[in-house]
């Protein structure tokens, strides 16, 4: 295979991972808290000799994550939380402490203010937090203090990543923070009110298209190339 014929497949792999990454933005459209992922493409060039011109490929050097404020829905919910602004949300999942922007809440068994899946949120200071059952009503302001009957029972830790290139995405709407936090102090908490995905479906469906064109077109010059292959060694062995 020529350098031409390298230099495709390099840029048809590329391309098969971008479709990926579009297609689950797209299947996670109506996820509450996820988000929108994009790829990088980085170029690799390679001198080939005196006399040769040097070989360039490309590659999906890595993932990035869009941290762009999501649409925000009222819900009503007691326990329905929003950012609004930069900020997440502190979990304690079983791998350790997680950031999330998802914050559809709830109280379990023992009191404690959890996820869907059970994992408990944080305060502050990076302990979980109690809401004791059959109190008064639950108020939570915009600093993220939680009170019942006008009692301050804690307050919700929301935190920034210190590199937030550097945050590895463990599911659609978790994250882990391997350089650190910081507390956000700008963000807001909204109650009764939660975020949803930020992702636009009008774009990522043009994208899908934009990028499967870009394939199939990579496809045609790969499959000419192999007739022309063909047709040359053929001739040579007739």
């Amino acid at each position: 295979m020529d350098n031409a014929g390298y230099a495709t497949l390099t840029r048809q792999s590329g391309l098969l991972a971008e479709m990926r990454i579009v297609a689950n933005n797209i299947a996670n459209a109506s996820t509450g808290g996820y988000r929108a992922e994009g790829v990088t493409f980085s170029e690799y060039v390679r001198g080939l000799g005196s006399g040769h011109e040097s070989l360039s490929m490309t590659r999906a050097a890595g993932r990035t994550t869009d941290l762009g404020q999501g649409p925000l829905e009222q819900t009503g919910g007691t326990l329905d939380l929003a950012i609004e602004g930069e900020g997440f949300f502190l979990v304690l999942a079983p791998g350790g402490e997680r950031l999330t922007r998802a914050g559809h809440f709830q109280t379990s068994a023992e009191g404690d203010l959890v996820t869907p899946e059970g994992y408990p949120v944080l305060d502050a200071g990076g302990a979980p937090l109690f809401v004791p059952q059959g109190t008064g009503p639950i108020a939570v302001a915009a600093d993220g203090t939680i009170s019942a009957d006008g009692l301050p029972l804690g307050q919700i830790g929301l935190v920034l990543p210190i590199t937030p290139a550097d945050l590895v995405r463990e599911d659609g709407v978790r994250f882990r923070a391997d350089g650190g936090t910081v507390p956000a102090l700008e963000a807001r908490v909204l109650q009764g009110f939660l975020e949803s995905a930020n992702v636009d479906p009008v774009i990522e469906l043009a994208r899908m298209i934009e990028v499967q064109r870009a394939y199939e077109l990579g496809q045609s010059f790969l499959q000419n190339e192999h007739d022309r292959l063909l047709s040359a060694i053929s001739s040579v062995t007739r």
